[in-house]
């Protein structure tokens, strides 16, 4: 099957952003339609994701039972939008505290950035480390959440 993944535009308002998903060409599944509403609300609506249900993962690496696993998934659910984990406070989280390097290679491994964080994990000096999207990458995503946690809190 061929389909059309949505693609997601981002423009600058002078107050406030705009955001605007183009359809593709191309009825969407449920899934593609859950991930696209959900990657409109985190750029637009950061507080919309909490209520929104997650796109299934059937990624392999998300179903065997592993450390990288156990990585992915506590990112997921214990480390919210505006907050930050060390290498290591993620290791300690995902049950081996001397896991510091692995939950680097967890992170590396990342099937879905995003979705599953791994932009929020950073060094132990607050420094925020490397991203395989690319750092400036890392850097605005933290800003953007940084941000948006900020207006909320207005």
């Amino acid at each position: 099957h061929n389909f059309t993944i949505p693609s997601l535009s981002l423009s600058r308002a002078e107050s406030s952003a705009a955001c605007e998903v183009c359809e593709g060409a191309e009825e969407m599944t449920e899934p593609l339609q859950q991930c696209r509403d959900w990657l409109r609300a985190y750029f637009c609506e950061p507080a919309r994701t909490t209520s929104l249900p997650l796109p299934p993962f059937h990624h392999p690496l998300l179903q065997q039972d592993s450390f990288t696993q156990r990585v992915l998934w506590t990112l997921l659910r214990e480390v919210k939008f505006g907050e930050a984990v060390s290498y290591k406070q993620l290791a300690d989280l995902a049950g081996n505290g001397r896991a510091a390097r692995a939950v680097g290679g967890a992170m590396r491994s990342n099937p879905i950035p995003i979705i599953i964080p791994c932009h929020r994990v950073i060094l132990s000096s607050g420094q925020s480390g490397n991203y395989g999207g690319g750092n400036p990458m890392k850097e605005w995503l933290l800003s953007h959440e940084k941000l948006q946690k900020e207006k909320a809190a207005y």
